[in-house]
């Protein structure tokens, strides 16, 4: 929700990313409840007064609720968005779900790496384990057990 304590951190962070979203062919898109009036002046409040000082990236006024509540996300008693991220790949296929409470906010580097996890497996055919980054070993499901004797030969 424009003007809280969270969002403006959140998309602060993924505005200064724009770029290795960008390099990835990853769009960002954010939603809020807010109209599209209250996003505006958010958008041109300077960030040392939370706003969103120059943000690179589409806002979108979801003032009738259609899009939370397609995404599951709205909290309908307080008309507000929980805050959810979904990576959506170009076939239109939901890749992953993340749906925070308030509180808490969203990982850029958590988003970059999935996605990079997603990309790679779609052109490699090969899964991603836990904690995987760019570069480090992946699993090929013919023959795991090279993978798993590599990782934990040892204990």
């Amino acid at each position: 929700m424009a003007w809280t304590f969270v969002c403006p951190t959140e998309i602060v962070a993924f505005s200064d990313a724009v770029q290795q979203f960008t390099e990835r062919n990853a769009s960002i898109v954010f939603a809020s409840v807010d109209s599209e009036y209250s996003l505006l002046a958010w958008a041109n409040a300077s960030r040392k007064d939370g706003g969103l000082g120059g943000c690179q990236f589409p806002l979108l006024s979801d003032k009738n609720h259609k899009i939370s509540t397609s995404y599951g996300v709205l909290l309908e008693d307080e008309g507000i968005a929980l805050r959810g991220l979904f990576i959506i790949d170009p076939k239109g296929i939901v890749r992953q779900i993340t749906i925070n409470d308030l509180p808490v906010g969203r990982s850029v580097d958590e988003t970059l790496r999935l996605i990079d996890a997603f990309q790679f497996t779609e052109k490699y055919g090969e899964v991603c384990p836990a904690n995987w980054t760019k570069g480090a070993p992946t699993i090929q499901t013919s023959n795991s057990k090279t993978y798993f004797n590599q990782m934990y030969g040892g204990h």
